[in-house]
């Protein structure tokens, strides 16, 4: 009996999918499905002030996409590894990986070569 339950709370544990309020309140990420990998999107921009539009981003032919429905995550794995982080705050993109914390929290990390920076993500 106990090796079914055990299998059910599994089963009924959140994974990454879902709508995430990322390190600095900024913004609401929904990760979700996409083209057989883990994509995440903005929802919704929280911070006031913020641009309106991807104003960094290197690609002058880009800076009038609207922040709200860009890609910021993409090509994961449903083991979190594998992805790209982009950044609308300065335009870059980083190898990243997802892992989720005990306490149900995000942690996404990105690096540039060896040099890595985590952040907390929490479920909305």
């Amino acid at each position: 009996m106990a090796v079914p339950l055990l299998a059910l709370l599994l089963a009924a544990t959140p994974g990454f999918t879902g709508d995430w309020v990322n390190g600095d309140r900024s913004a609401v990420i929904r990760i979700a499905p996409c083209g057989g990998r883990l994509c995440g999107r903005v929802v919704r921009v929280l911070a006031r002030g913020a641009p309106a539009t991807d104003v960094h981003n290197p690609d002058a032919a880009q800076r009038r996409r609207p922040i709200a429905g860009l890609t910021v995550l993409s090509g994961f794995s449903a083991s979190g590894d594998g992805g790209r982080a982009y950044n609308p705050q300065n335009g870059r993109s980083y190898r990243t990986t997802l892992r989720l914390n005990r306490d149900g929290s995000l942690r996404v990390t990105g690096c540039v070569m060896i040099i890595c920076r985590s952040q907390t993500w929490t479920r909305r």
